[in-house]
């Protein structure tokens, strides 16, 4: 790895970059604000963006007649001469214009500085574009579901959520919880903890013959690095910030991505496929009155993350790799799951496309069972590698900026859920899936007296 811009020029950088982009594709990037239900004033990007280049313009015609009247009335040395030799005196009208070209130079350098300040904060705000084979909608009414896989269980009986059957089996434990921390908090107890590990080592066996490096990583960030991937610019609300300005990861994407923080991959190291396993923390603002009980919704959740750093040309094929990896997962543990194409207005800023994985869980409804998102991943293209400075040499030698990716291994607390709803037996017990039970050395977990 090599490193490149010093951090301090990084922000600049960014605004002049996507500035051209914004440039050179003003209708482009209207529409896709369009499409992703974000309100940024493009025009006025633009308008700030020809006065700042106005400005700078001005700057370097005051700095060019400063330096031209310097030569001409300051300390010159003649070409071959040995010596200084002092040109004429200036006049006093000649003083006065130097004055008078420093004072306005300063004026424009504050301004310049404004304008930047202001420009930046804009385009911060400017989404990823959404790819042109993204289904476009407002909500999640408009996402397009691709695929139904698996059998749904046929029970001889009315099968019951995931709450009731914990009522005997004490794997959940939200009472308690909730005198420690407060509410959306649950402790995993008994089989359902030594469920989280197996669930962590059919992950890492699985993607590690796939190349995945297995990552933990911190679970706080600074703000550079969170801004950075693109999730507290606009809005932010579900993301805890320490009195020590550091963050706490809503998924462990947010600390990964920024890992290669302005380097250089070679050519050879690409793609770079990581797995890390980190604890997740999310406010769940605006999620009030959602599944408030247990541990559907809650702040605090373990959570295994793919994210994959790789070649501009290779994103499209390695968003599919992650999807499938996310479906082998789920097949492996014989849950049955829909994949579904989220709509544009449903794509996070970074996100350039969106699937998501919803598993049938069929307790939930009152027992007549409905789809429950479990898995998400998105392309991001450059637009993350853009604000962290991440690129790659090609085989000519050339800088490009990568593409990045994420995807859920397993998201612990609902894949728990799954399990629970999807293998349990009329006796209230629940069947460990087969594919667990190596890790876990158990068949089946049984009602507590």
């Amino acid at each position: 790895m090599l490193l490149i811009l010093p951090p301090e020029q990084n922000i600049k950088t960014l605004i002049y970059m996507n500035l051209h982009f914004i440039r050179q594709n003003k209708e482009l990037v209207i529409d896709g604000c369009r499409k992703k239900r974000v309100k940024v004033d493009i025009e006025k990007i633009i308008r700030l963006d020809e006065e700042r280049r106005a400005v700078m313009q001005k700057i370097e015609n005051f700095r060019a007649e400063q330096n031209e009247a310097s030569r001409r009335c300051g300390v010159l040395r003649s070409q071959g001469a040995k010596e200084d030799k002092i040109s004429k005196k200036p006049s006093p009208e000649e003083i006065n214009k130097l004055k008078q070209i420093k004072i306005e130079t300063k004026k424009l350098e504050l301004r310049l500085e404004k304008l930047e300040v202001e420009l930046n904060g804009l385009v911060k705000m400017v989404p990823n574009m959404p790819l042109a084979e993204v289904p476009v909608g407002q909500s999640e009414a408009d996402n397009v579901v691709l695929r139904e896989m698996g059998q749904k269980p046929k029970f001889n009986f009315q099968p019951k959520d995931y709450l009731v059957l914990n009522e005997k089996l004490d794997l959940i434990d939200t009472e308690r919880a909730a005198k420690v921390a407060g509410s959306r908090f649950g402790y995993l107890k008994n089989e359902a903890a030594l469920l989280e590990f197996g669930l962590i080592g059919l992950a890492l066996e699985t993607l590690l013959k796939q190349g995945f490096v297995p990552v933990v990583p911190a679970v706080m960030i600074n703000e550079k690095a969170m801004s950075a991937m693109g999730y507290i610019d606009r809005g932010g609300d579900e993301i805890y910030k320490t009195q020590d300005d550091l963050y706490l990861v809503g998924t462990s994407e947010q600390s990964i991505g920024p890992m290669h923080l302005d380097e250089i991959f070679a050519d050879k190291d690409l793609p770079r496929r990581y797995v890390s396993f980190s604890t997740c923390f999310r406010r769940e603002a605006g999620s009030y009155g959602k599944d408030v009980r247990g541990i559907m919704r809650v702040h605090q959740f373990d959570k295994m993350e793919m994210f994959i750093f790789c070649r501009p040309e290779e994103s499209v094929k390695e968003h599919q790799l992650l999807l499938s990896s996310e479906e082998k997962l789920m097949q492996l543990l014989k849950i049955p799951y829909r994949v579904v194409d989220n709509c544009t207005g449903e794509l996070a800023d970074p996100s350039a496309a969106t699937y998501d994985i919803e598993a049938w869980m069929p307790g939930q409804n009152n027992g007549q069972g409905q789809y429950r998102e479990t898995h998400s991943t998105s392309n991001c293209t450059d637009f993350q590698a853009q604000r962290l400075n991440i690129r790659y040499r090609d085989k000519n030698s050339q800088t490009n900026f990568v593409h990045t990716l994420n995807g859920t291994a397993f998201a612990m607390g609902r894949m728990i859920i799954a399990i629970m709803e999807n293998y349990q037996q009329k006796d209230g017990s629940i069947a460990v899936p087969k594919v667990l039970q190596k890790y876990i050395k158990i068949k089946k977990i049984f009602s507590r007296p």
